[in-house]
């Protein structure tokens, strides 16, 4: 496992990320992605443009998780030892990740550029399963950019009303299966993240990939391009406020 996060440390990026190509082996690879897809069909929840899981369970309205474990599944071979190994979490209010969401790309499919929010500790572990694919980082617009464009004043959670030329990524991050990007304090806090919707990834090489010198292959991309695959990911956080089914019960019922 002699994992060295700070060998691992993206240094294109202008706040912490790391990136470890061979985080898990592809034997486990496997069973994950076993476990992913013999979970009952009601865990899934279908979007316009992916589906997703959500471990233990979704947040309540006011972003706080109902307290339970995680699946055994879940923690090891992951949580146990390797994150413990890394530390990496050790600074978070519970020492640890408390949630998992497990989204499913397929090809053409990916998510707008966004945040995650204040719900979560800014922190984020991602596992990639089964196929590559690349995160896109992005600048978050601006109140004038806003204005200039007729949407409201006010920053929200996405870059919608901002024209595409300000919409391009800043940085873009190669994730490989069976690695791990870590992205924590103002890469979290500062930036938007995004996957395109496209079946084919382009202009690849260290021109354009923050991570390219950590890549565990970068034969297979030195044409410049790959077709997308179906690419599974394990996306680890901790939420900050953390409620007991009983609290949650004894409030319902004062209201």
């Amino acid at each position: 496992m002699g994992f060295d996060l700070e060998a691992a440390r993206i240094t294109a990026l202008p706040e912490d990320a790391f990136y470890i190509s061979d985080f898990i082996t592809e034997d486990e690879e496997d069973w994950l992605l076993q476990k992913v897809k013999s979970a009952p069909l009601p865990r899934w929840t279908q979007l316009s443009h992916r589906r997703l899981q959500t471990w233990p369970s979704a947040l309540t309205k006011s972003d706080s998780l109902l307290a339970s474990p995680l699946p055994a599944w879940l923690r090891s071979p992951i949580i146990e030892p390797r994150f413990e190994a890394l530390r990496i979490f050790n600074d978070a209010p519970h020492k640890g990740p408390n949630h998992v969401l497990i989204n499913e790309y397929q090809p053409g499919q990916g998510i707008m550029p966004h945040e995650d929010g204040a719900a979560y500790y800014p922190l984020v572990a991602t596992v990639s399963l089964g196929a590559p694919i690349v995160l896109d980082l992005y600048h978050k617009p601006t109140q004038d950019d806003r204005e200039e464009n007729g949407a409201p004043a006010k920053a929200g959670r996405d870059v919608a009303g901002i024209p595409d030329a300000k919409r391009r990524p800043q940085y873009r991050i190669l994730q490989e299966r069976r690695s791990l990007l870590i992205t924590r304090g103002k890469l979290y806090t500062d930036l938007l993240h995004g996957i395109e919707e496209t079946t084919r990834d382009e202009d690849l090489g260290p021109h354009s990939i923050c991570n390219w010198e950590l890549l565990r292959e970068r034969e297979p991309y030195q044409s410049g391009w790959y077709e997308r695959q179906t690419r599974t990911s394990l996306t680890y956080r901790d939420v900050l406020h953390v409620v007991t089914m009983g609290n949650t019960l004894k409030f319902l019922g004062g209201r």
